[in-house]
């Protein structure tokens, strides 16, 4: 495995600006954690895949060793999925090792996936829930992933499973428009009401990056109490603000989209559109790449951490974004499933 450089300025960057600051306590809610086993013998992520740098694979034990080095003294409890590569064997995937303390956990969902096989991989694995995505959801309706819609990621069986059972679900929604699509609002809204006993965290806070995709946009999720926001690799000041300002603050958690979040670089709002600065040379989404290397960037993780500290907040409200809304959350859920302590 080729390990991310974690750089002398990089810890001047938490000497500096992140200790005394941070809770004790953080509980990352969005890392997307496989080993290279699940994938097929000849299968090779493209070589600019940020997962290239990381050997196909990002292990559980790498992910907590990046926490000690980045967040020295930061107890990191997390939840985690494998990524959704279609190539990607899901059953394999849900063996994640948690412990439901430190370590919680989702498989991997595709709505053509049986109930009667989804069960005993959520019972046997311990896991609080599912991770379903857009690529999974337009394969199984045969059609261009943006064209998929929110509604067809869960089967009938699968939601009645669901809210029977008060799983957990992180959803990174569809379509180019993200949280200013009408029709991904009224079906993030279905969506829950649909099913009531399930938790539904919609991952980027809706994929909402810039400030004219977020603005008048949460009125009606807002309303919904099984609605979470997960704030993985937003580093945008004001989207986080008008977020904390226009969605209730218990329902909002913190994400960080790692092994992304290990890569150097940050998101930047361009002409109400928003786009990767890269610090290296890999793709993710809209990239641009600082082929000259003119620029000193931090890790993802520490422009998402900077954005949340740079809101105002008192030491309680930071507790409870960064810490203890999400494990709350998860403990009750794992409780409730397993009676874990």
């Amino acid at each position: 495995m080729i390990y991310p450089n974690v750089s002398t300025e990089d810890r001047a960057i938490f000497r500096e600006e992140f200790l005394g600051r941070l809770p004790g306590q953080i509980f990352d809610s969005h890392v997307h954690v496989f080993k290279k086993e699940i994938f097929p013998p000849e299968y090779r992520p493209p070589e600019k895949s940020c997962y290239a740098k990381f050997g196909g694979e990002h292990r559980l034990e790498f992910c907590r060793q990046m926490y000690r080095d980045l967040l020295p003294g930061i107890e990191v409890k997390c939840n985690c999925f494998a990524t959704p590569d279609p190539q990607a064997d899901r059953a394999a995937a849900a063996a994640l090792a948690v412990d439901n303390r430190n370590v919680f956990g989702m498989a991997l969902l595709g709505p053509d996936d049986s109930v009667a096989e989804l069960s005993p991989l959520i019972e046997q694995n311990r896991l609080v829930g599912f991770k379903p995505y857009p690529n999974l959801a337009a394969a199984a309706a045969g059609k261009p992933i943006r064209e998929a819609q929110l509604a067809e990621f869960f089967s009938p069986a699968q939601l009645e499973y669901i809210d029977a059972a008060g799983l957990l679900c992180v959803v990174h929604i569809p379509r180019p428009g993200r949280l200013a699509d009408p029709l991904n609002q009224r079906q993030m809204v279905e969506l829950c009401e649909k099913c009531p006993g399930g938790q539904f965290i919609f991952a980027h806070i809706g994929r909402a990056y810039y400030m004219q995709n977020i603005v008048g946009n949460l009125k009606d999720l807002a309303q919904c109490p099984n609605a979470w926001l997960d704030t993985a690799m937003v580093n945008h000041q004001g989207v986080l603000a008008y977020t904390l300002e226009h969605f209730p603050r218990q329902r909002i958690i913190f994400g960080s989209d790692a092994p992304i979040a290990w890569l150097h670089g940050k998101s930047v709002e361009v002409n109400h559109q928003y786009a990767y600065l890269m610090g290296e040379d890999f793709r993710i989404g809209s990239a641009i790449y600082d082929s000259e290397q003119v620029v000193r960037f931090a890790p993802f993780f520490y422009e998402q951490l900077r954005a949340i500290l740079q809101l105002g907040l008192n030491r309680t409200e930071r507790q409870n974004l960064l810490y203890q809304n999400a494990f709350e959350l998860f403990q009750r859920t794992a409780r409730r499933l397993y009676g874990e302590n």
